[in-house]
């Protein structure tokens, strides 16, 4: 007996000519005293199987309509009739052929002296009059009991060619996908998804024109087994053909196909061909892109496919704003202009107000700078940056006016690492102490990160893992006589989710630890150009103290002399409360010294506490942090504001 995919098996008896005739004949009755419409409620009575539960719970229209679509006493017994259907359904969907359904009707505000069950089956021709005779402001209690009897078994399994085909014959990779065997549970699930996953399986071998058609079903009730058949087209081994690019407005296709991971000529896979697909979203130049091949391949026997772009916008306009105790608050904007040249460069043009009202500063600055971004350059996975930039900032430490401008690239090794490395230009005046010196640096930047955390974006909270950074700068200072040094400085940051504990859920307790130090080679602190020291005091070092308040300062002053060794380290732990909120309690300790060795000086420890609200693009932060050794001119308490965590 064959049978259809979605249920194997229909069987039972058809009410639809009783029903009928039934609504016929009671239409004209007197139904004056019932309810109309009929408020019920419904039962399903457990089988011991949960997920055969929930299976028959979502196929019970009684049960998913009782609250929502009110019915007459007649449309409530064709809802009864057409539950029994749905149920089998899903009793059979699950292997159980030879099971029942019982469906029965009690008023639910009168109960059998005796405790007996007097309800109408739901097969009951005189179930709608009946129906008629419950009062108003009574409900019909519908309770339906499934009997699944004996769960039937995969008896044989058979893969037939298309018509033309030679015999099917699987090889290991596309058995162990296939993987329906004799004996296992006959569920539907299994039997339709195992068609599914073969053809997945051999289209990643080549065979774009695969079909595995829906199986044929047979059921044996003797020895409570299902033989199945499938019909297997295999085709030719595809190879991708031409490539056809629709929606480029801005962007060059040639840019599309450097940045493509497939070409014409390899292996037909679905697989890297959505990868590709991926990849080029990846990009933020488009706000869609599809890929599509039709049934039928080209002359030469390759699989042509369809590129479908939708461009996104090519400007937008951004707002930037932080506050802090000690650096103030920061505001301005930001322009963008994506695909500058059609290669998919990116320009972006900031400009900010610094030092608003910061015990750290003496008055506002600025920064002013633009971004040159061009991706894939030299090789795919390397982008090359440019940065042109105006500073003033007024700090306690010293007050500085410069122009920079930096070229750089930045090479991904993997989905972990990169590296980058470039070239600076640094003219600059500063004044400190009441002297005023200009300097010219030349540099060259190193640097290694690793992220071992899988957070793509940088402002979502990490939870588990480790992320490295390390940078060595080498640099000259030319203005009144050359001084050569190098700045060296490693930061380490861990996390740790207490859900391995057992004592949380994931990611709501977290412990996060961040170590940093730094060192400078090669020439005396005051051979070194204020701003090319080493500072600790602030968000990114120790909390609690205000920026560069950590280290050596000026006798009688609260200016930072700075140092050539610093050195670093913060504790957090991160709670969140409820969906939106969490909570994080901190210590931070660091030190710097004039010296060049790290671990020495005076230590510096600043603790505190700080709420977080989460929005979907990262949580706001608010900390707020106390000295527990603070020196005479120290502040007595910080406040930071931002967003994202601080590490």
């Amino acid at each position: 007996m064959a049978c259809s995919a979605s249920a194997y098996v229909r069987r039972g008896v058809s009410y639809i000519g009783l029903y009928t005739m039934m609504m016929v004949s009671l239409t004209g009755g007197n139904s004056a005293w019932a309810a109309d419409p009929q408020d019920y409620l419904t039962t399903i009575r457990p089988t011991g199987n949960a997920d055969l539960d929930a299976a028959l719970r979502a196929s019970s229209d009684l049960l998913s309509l009782q609250k929502t679509q009110a019915v007459s006493p007649f449309a409530l017994t064709g809802r009864i009739h057409n539950d029994y259907s749905r149920l089998i359904s899903a009793l059979e969907s699950y292997g159980y052929y030879a099971g029942s359904i019982s469906i029965s009707v009690t008023d639910a505000s009168t109960r059998p002296a005796d405790g007996a069950d007097r309800g109408h089956d739901g097969r009951d021709p005189d179930l709608p009059e009946w129906l008629q005779t419950i009062p108003t402001g009574h409900k019909a209690q519908i309770t339906i009991t499934a009997t699944p009897g004996v769960q039937f078994t995969i008896g044989t399994v058979t893969l037939t060619p298309d018509k033309g085909d030679p015999p099917v014959h699987l090889n290991a990779d596309e058995a162990k996908a296939f993987g329906m065997k004799p004996g296992m549970p006959a569920q539907a699930e299994t039997v339709l998804g195992a068609g599914s996953a073969l053809q997945t399986a051999m289209t990643e071998e080549g065979y774009a024109l695969v079909h595995v058609s829906t199986p044929q079903a047979w059921l044996r009730p003797a020895t409570h087994t299902l033989d199945i058949a499938y019909t297997v087209h295999r085709g030719p081994v595809v190879n991708l053909g031409a490539f056809d690019f629709a929606g480029l407005q801005r962007t060059h296709p040639a840019y599309i196909v450097r940045r493509l991971t497939i070409a014409p000529g390899e292996l037909y896979q679905p697989s890297r061909i959505e990868r590709a697909r991926q990849d080029i979203a990846s990009t933020g130049l488009f706000s869609d892109v599809q890929v599509n091949h039709g049934d039928t391949l080209a002359s030469d026997g390759t699989m042509p496919l369809n590129f479908a772009f939708r461009e996104g916008k090519r400007h937008s306009v951004g707002a930037e704003g932080g506050y802090s105790t000690d650096l103030g608050g920061r505001a301005g904007v930001t322009w963008t202009h994506n695909n500058l040249f059609g290669n998919a460069e990116r320009l972006r043009l900031t400009a900010l107000m610094t030092g608003l009202g910061g015990s750290a500063e003496q008055g506002l600055g600025y920064d002013f700078y633009a971004d040159l971004m061009k991706p894939d350059f030299g090789s795919r996975q390397q982008n090359l940056s440019v940065r042109l930039e105006g500073i003033k900032q007024e700090l306690y430490s010293y007050r500085q006016t410069a122009l920079l401008a930096r070229i750089g690239i930045v090479r991904h090794i993997n989905r972990r690492w990169n590296v980058s490395f470039g070239g600076q230009i640094e003219q600059e005046q500063i004044e400190q102490m009441g002297n005023t010196n200009s300097y010219f640096i030349l540099s060259v930047p190193l640097s290694a990160n690793y992220d071992g955390t899988g957070v793509d974006n940088p402002i979502t909270p990490a939870t588990h893992g480790v992320r490295i950074g390390a940078n060595i700068t080498p640099s000259a200072s030319l203005t009144d006589g050359t001084s050569f040094f190098t700045i060296m400085q490693a930061t380490v940051s861990t996390y740790f989710d207490l859900t391995h504990l057992g004592i949380s859920r994931p990611g709501r307790s977290v412990l996060a630890w961040r170590g940093t130090i730094g060192n400078v080679e090669g020439a005396s602190t005051f051979a070194i150009p204020p701003d090319q020291r080493l500072y600790a005091g602030g968000s990114a070092t120790v909390r609690g103290y205000r920026y560069q308040g950590v280290g050596p300062q000026f006798a009688n002053t609260r200016y930072a002399i700075g140092g050539t060794s610093m050195d670093a380290g913060s504790f957090e732990y991160r709670q969140r409360i409820l969906q939106k909120f969490g909570a994080v309690g901190f210590v931070d300790a660091g030190q710097v010294t004039a010296g060049h060795a790290p671990f020495n000086g005076t230590v510096r420890v600043g603790a505190g506490a700080g709420a977080r609200y989460y929005t979907p693009i990262g949580p706001v932060r608010l900390d707020v942090a106390v000295p527990l050794n603070r020196p005479a001119r120290g502040d007595k308490w910080e406040l930071y504001v931002g967003l994202g965590e601080t590490f």
